[in-house]
């Protein structure tokens, strides 16, 4: 049996766990084509770990800096999986991605500091860097659909003297895209020339689609990738996004010292649970052939919900993402705003999906959704149904 088919989403279960606009937060009967997290359950060997872990019953303390198997499992799976050269000593496991953010951003920037952040782009780069008391500067970076390229030419115009750091969400999320070595390169000339720091967020790197290709920022050489700070997770490949674990690494020791005294780690204030810590590991040493399949699966749905709304649906443009499993999809021509499209579809057609505009991604990407699509081809299908019919209904009105 296909681990990725429609009998292994456990619709019951997911309904009692599944929050952050997904089951367990909508109408029954609502499809939620929402949150970046999958439907199906984690694969056996992460859940074996855990079980064999919690055995003997003991939750002690674990080391301030984290598990040495941690550490040794990633450094194993950047390099194999990434071509990633880091030191142990400069991997530290941390409650989230989204807290990772957050130390980076707390360890480097002060009140007044500025950090450029992509537009469109995941909130949490903002979110980060203003809750660091920094000030978050919204760099346009407009997608040439064509091309399949973002347009990072606005850049350098938005640097001042302020400007301290500039968030990299690799692969890019809502775009979906990956950069070339040149487009990378060109980034990090900027901040060579300016002498800026780089949040490198590499948390979609797992999900880069067979006929697609991922060049991380290390490609350019540990030498000129001191001035990086990256982040790294586990929620969206291998769906452990309530174990909230993830992890910052990179390549200076002063800066990591840096990001360990503003983790709260060594006075047990911050930090990743044990348990948190032995499914990550189990995840990277056991389980990346379920991620491989997944990715396959997932790449089946891209094909199908790009071209069932490129050609059944009015009105809406779907762009063939490279990376992730979110489509971003184009709602200009309905003449209305993402945050009324999606109340419709929810209030009428029991469908939730994501809606563009600054709460989530900026005021880019106003005019646009965002639509999940880690979940079975039958669930998916009926949400893109449903998408249909709403649009047909609006164009009738």
């Amino acid at each position: 049996m296909d681990r990725f088919d429609n009998q292994n989403v456990n619709l019951e279960a997911l309904r009692k766990k599944a929050y952050n606009l997904r089951w367990a937060e909508v109408e029954e009967g609502t499809i939620p084509l929402t949150a970046a997290d999958p439907d199906y359950p984690i694969a056996p060997e992460i859940r074996k770990a855990m079980a064999d872990y919690i055995e003997d019953g003991y939750f002690s303390y674990t080391p301030k800096l984290g598990l040495k198997e941690f550490k040794k499992a990633l450094v194993k799976a950047v390099k194999e999986r990434k071509g990633e050269e880091i030191s142990e000593e400069m991997v530290l496991p941390v409650d989230s991605a989204a807290r990772a953010m957050a130390i980076i951003a707390e360890a480097f920037l002060k009140p007044g500091d500025e950090m450029l952040v992509f537009d469109p782009c995941d909130f949490l780069f903002r979110e980060a860097c203003v809750r660091a008391g920094g000030t978050a500067v919204p760099v346009p970076v407009a997608l040439d659909t064509e091309k399949r390229k973002m347009d990072l030419s606005q850049i350098e115009k938005c640097i001042t003297d302020k400007t301290k750091m500039i968030g990299l969400c690799n692969p890019h999320n809502p775009y979906g895209l990956t950069y070339t070595k040149e487009e990378l390169d060109y980034l990090m000339q900027i901040c060579e020339k300016h002498d800026l720091l780089i949040m490198n967020d590499e948390i979609w790197s797992d999900i880069i689609y067979p006929d697609s290709q991922y060049n991380s920022i290390y490609c350019l050489g540990n030498d000129r990738c001191q001035r990086v700070l990256s982040v790294f997770g586990f929620s969206k490949s291998f769906g452990l996004a309530g174990l909230r674990i993830g992890a910052i690494y990179c390549t200076d020791q002063e800066k990591f010292d840096k990001c360990v005294e503003a983790s709260g780690v060594l006075s047990t204030q911050g930090g990743a649970t044990s348990i948190s810590q032995v499914a990550a590991t189990a995840a990277m040493n056991e389980a990346y052939y379920w991620v491989d399949d997944f990715c396959r699966h997932i790449m089946n749905n891209r094909d199908f919900a790009v071209d069932y709304i490129n050609r059944n649906i009015p009105k809406l443009k779907a762009y063939k993402p490279m990376a992730t499993y979110l489509l971003y999809v184009d709602i200009s021509e309905l003449n209305m705003s993402g945050a009324q499209f999606v109340d419709y579809l929810r209030k009428n057609y029991q469908l939730a999906i994501v809606p563009g505009g600054h709460q989530f991604f900026g005021d880019q990407s106003e005019g646009h959704v965002r639509i999940c699509i880690a979940t079975s081809r039958q669930i998916l299908e009926e949400g893109l149904r449903r998408l249909k019919a709403g649009v047909e209904n609006l164009i009738k009105e």
